[in-house]
């Protein structure tokens, strides 16, 4: 029976989010037309942004539903980036490196987080700036220090985005309070259809479009809005309680000790559900393919490459050197099972021995 650890790439659909997608695929009117039918489907999309609005600490006036979060991150970085110079993390997610393209690269320390004092350096030196910063790394869960950069773009007058994709529905988020004047959402990140996401904005904040059209979204992205996938997007965001993503705590630890490997970022802040492990000596994609015949799901580096297994410029850049070559991520999803931790031991267990066999041979 397989097992699915790769809820970083895309979680399992909530019940919830199922239950109102299918609803609102029902529904016949456009969320712009006036009549009784386009007012049930607007209905429809503004229960949607008040609760993401609700479980984020953000405006629901400020809620931009997009088509996912490269979308949102994308909407963010292209807008506020005009007369600003960008800086990035150096661990960052592709999405937002390409929307950055020609920033500076901020370094980050062995443990994965973000260097402040390197983001300091780089503030001091220049014009206005805007910094990108995701809250959480999608390969190895690691939690940056988002209240003490957001503090520092403060004192320099910086404006701050973060791309809370991974981290949302996994840890306490309040954008109101994060000092950030925007925040990229991914509805499948969080238990909910694919094709969603979201862009929390600052309260008077005002962004250009990517995708001019009718008039969407208060202006800021045209196009008539995807109902179904938007209105799982809010129920997955309520659903998607971190009290309860606390038990995958237990798992992650059961594993780690299990498998008795290194762990990038181990040393720092993690999310609950997210163990990024190194098999020295054994390449990532030989033992995501080992794996997924044995039924174990796992992943290495993003999934955002086209199905395509490559070192990870991520780990690269937390000085892993080799190893960066030689690590899969498990990512545990909201509905993983009791046994998961010891299922999966056994697997890589079993997995080590045949490749040390094959070595031997």
């Amino acid at each position: 029976m397989s097992l699915y650890l790769d809820a970083n790439a895309t979680e399992p659909l909530r019940p919830e989010a199922r239950a109102v997608a299918l609803a609102a695929m029902e529904l016949v009117g456009n969320p712009s037309s006036v009549h009784a039918d386009g007012r049930a489907a607007r209905r429809v999309l503004e229960e949607a942004r008040s609760r993401v609005a609700a479980r984020f600490g953000g405006s629901a006036r400020d809620v931009v539903f997009t088509s996912g979060g490269t979308e949102a991150n994308a909407l963010a970085i292209i807008s506020l980036r005009q007369g600003r110079r960008v800086l990035v993390g150096a661990t960052e997610h592709p999405a937002v490196l390409r929307a950055a393209e020609g920033a500076g690269m901020l370094p980050v320390l062995p443990d994965g987080t973000l260097d402040l004092a390197a983001l300091e350096a780089a503030l001091a030196s220049g014009g206005p700036a805007l910094v990108c910063l995701m809250v959480a790394n999608n390969e190895t869960g690691v939690i940056h220090p988002v209240a003490e950069a957001a503090a520092i773009c403060r004192r320099h007058g910086a404006a701050l985005h973060l791309d809370a994709v991974q981290a949302a529905g996994r840890m306490p988020l309040d954008f109101a309070s994060s000092g950030a004047e925007s925040m990229a959402l991914s509805g499948h990140k969080l238990g909910g259809p694919k094709g969603a996401g979201a862009l929390l904005l600052r309260p008077g904040l005002d962004l250009a479009p990517l995708i001019a059209g009718g008039g969407q979204e208060r202006g800021r992205r045209g196009g008539t809005e995807a109902l179904p996938a938007i209105a799982g997007l809010g129920a997955a965001a309520e659903a998607a309680d971190p009290a309860a993503a606390a038990r995958l705590t237990l798992l992650r630890d059961a594993i780690e000790a299990g498998l008795g490997l290194p762990v990038a970022g181990s040393g720092a802040p993690r999310l609950p559900n997210t163990s990024c492990v190194i098999l020295p000596g054994a390449p990532a994609e030989t033992q995501v393919i080992a794996l997924d015949l044995a039924g174990m799901r796992v992943s290495a580096g993003s999934a955002c490459s086209s199905g395509k297994v490559a070192r990870s410029p991520g780990l690269a850049a937390m000085g892993l050197g080799d190893a960066a070559g030689e690590a899969i991520r498990i990512s545990l999803p909201w509905n993983a099972p009791a046994d998961a931790a010891a299922r999966f031991v056994e697997a890589h267990a079993a997995m080590r021995e045949r490749l040390a066999l094959r070595r031997a041979g």
